[in-house]
């Protein structure tokens, strides 16, 4: 069960606690829409005890997207940073190849 406490001075911080999952996903994006802009916005994940893929390839999104992610766990972390490697081979095994020709004039 996840747990989301918002607290707000210069910036907006989510602290989550407990586990994140694919049903939680929602409501996290649902509460980041409300809050606007992320580049204000940080989640403290110091509290996650257990997340699954969908909740890691959020967090990388979100963390794109400009969200500061603090005390992130190192096996989250790393998790992220392999999400961010798949997705980038697939980006390059899906781009159009070039031929090794070159034009004849």
């Amino acid at each position: 069960m996840l747990k989301i406490q918002r607290s707000a001075n210069d910036k907006v911080v989510f602290t989550l606690s407990g586990r994140i999952e694919a049903e939680d996903v929602a409501e996290l994006q649902r509460l980041f829409d409300l809050e606007g802009e992320g580049d204000h916005l940080t989640l403290d994940l110091k509290d996650v005890t257990l997340l699954d893929r969908d909740a890691v390839k959020f967090l990388a999104r979100r963390e794109a997207d400009g969200i500061q992610l603090d005390n992130c766990p190192a096996y989250i972390r790393e998790w992220i940073e392999r999400e961010k490697e798949h997705k980038n081979r697939r980006k390059r095994s899906n781009a159009p190849k070039r031929s090794g020709r070159r034009p004849t004039s």
